[in-house]
């Protein structure tokens, strides 16, 4: 049986960071009412049935119409409205009910009733500080800090009412949560910019075929497996020197292939860069 079985989760979010979160929560079995406005939910169509295939779609004006009936039979109720909204919309939940508010920055504080997305608040939060102008690849503060931060809240949650009977209110700020990533840099990092391109040995080169490889040897005994079937001894001394022109010019030599087939499989801790689609594949 799968651990959320007979649970009900009522989702009122859009856009990314709620739709992922209770994808998540079906995924684990629980059923899910996603409660869209007349006009559906704006993000891109293709993404939309990624996200929510499986779910119960509801539509529901809340300009003119009360809270949808099935608030009365919700364990779990996701949204993301600014603060204060959700609370004059619906009517009093049940008390076994676990509520989740998704926010940007929280129901209280300076920035509470701003909007943003996700670069807005990885910005606030100081994840972007080591590599800005670069946009990451991935949206961290939607996914990681909003969606999972708010699976594994109420998760949680599920478990104390398990102990207790009684719901929760919770209120998962993605800018905080952002920043709870990157928090245990405070003091700063054992080398400057350790994990993000200030080191030769943890980094992105660039092949011969314009792809990219993958260097993550942070230990010594990686590291001089890579060097040594990379034949350059000379470099084994070098891993955390800020920049290596030699070994990137070395790496450009061969296409990505060529290096997967030298490389994977003999403790470097080197690696392609796949493209998305690549990567279903091979993890299929």
């Amino acid at each position: 049986m799968a651990a959320l079985s007979g649970t009900t989760v009522v989702d009122f979010t859009r856009q990314l960071p709620g739709p992922f979160a209770s994808r998540e929560l079906l995924r684990l079995g629980a059923r899910v009412v996603k409660v869209e406005p007349p006009e559906g939910d704006p993000m891109p169509e293709s993404w939309h049935r990624a996200l929510n295939d499986g779910k119960e779609i509801l539509s529901w004006d809340a300009r003119s119409e009360p809270a949808p009936p099935v608030l009365d039979e919700a364990d779990v109720v996701l949204e993301g409205f600014r603060p204060g909204v959700f609370e004059r919309l619906a009517a009093p939940l049940p008390r076994r009910a676990i509520v989740c508010s998704i926010t940007g920055f929280g129901a209280t504080g300076p920035h509470a009733l701003e909007a943003g997305h996700d670069l807005n608040y990885l910005g606030y939060a100081g994840v972007l500080a080591d590599t800005a102008p670069a946009v990451p690849p991935v949206q961290i503060a939607d996914l990681a800090a909003g969606a999972q931060g708010a699976v594994i809240e109420v998760l949680a949650a599920l478990l104390q009412r398990e102990r207790t009977g009684v719901g929760a209110r919770i209120v998962v700020s993605m800018t905080h949560n952002a920043h709870r990533l990157v928090a245990h840099r405070l003091e700063g990092d054992p080398r400057p910019r350790l994990l993000t391109g200030g080191v030769a040995c943890y980094r992105i080169y660039e092949t011969a075929d314009g792809r990219h490889l993958t260097v993550a040897a942070l230990e010594p005994k990686f590291w001089r497996n890579l060097c040594t079937l990379l034949e350059r001894p000379d470099l084994i001394d070098r891993a955390f020197e800020p920049d290596l022109p030699e070994l990137a010019a070395l790496i450009r030599e061969r296409p990505l292939h060529e290096w997967r087939t030298l490389l994977e499989g003999k403790d470097t801790c080197a690696g392609p860069v796949l493209t998305i689609a690549e990567a279903a594949e091979e993890l299929a």
